[in-house]
């Protein structure tokens, strides 16, 4: 079956935004979706960002942190104000 008759099957487009919440992605997709974000997001200038992980037990938020930290045009990353999502998301300078 083609994923044009699979609603499961085909990748989904999203919209670029400076956000992306991860609770949308299965847990084996967020490394993919993360690094996939940062390099199109780079590309259109975008420099603010917020990424949205969670809560939880904090492994969402460790990953997004380790793939911010190795990629080159990351300028910084800290914990969301309490009013844009606290620890449950990382906000993102770019270079």
């Amino acid at each position: 079956m083609n994923s044009e008759n699979d609603p499961f099957g085909g990748p989904v487009g999203l919209p670029i935004t400076d956000t992306l919440d991860l609770h949308a992605f299965a847990p084996r997709d967020v490394k993919a979706a993360v690094e996939a974000w940062l390099d199109e997001v780079h590309a259109r200038g975008f420099k603010a960002l917020r990424i949205v992980h969670g809560r939880g037990i904090g492994a969402q938020r460790e990953m997004v942190r380790t793939i911010l930290a190795r990629t080159p045009f990351v300028a910084g990353f800290s914990d969301a104000p309490a009013e844009a999502g606290g620890w449950g998301a990382t906000i993102v300078t770019l270079r």
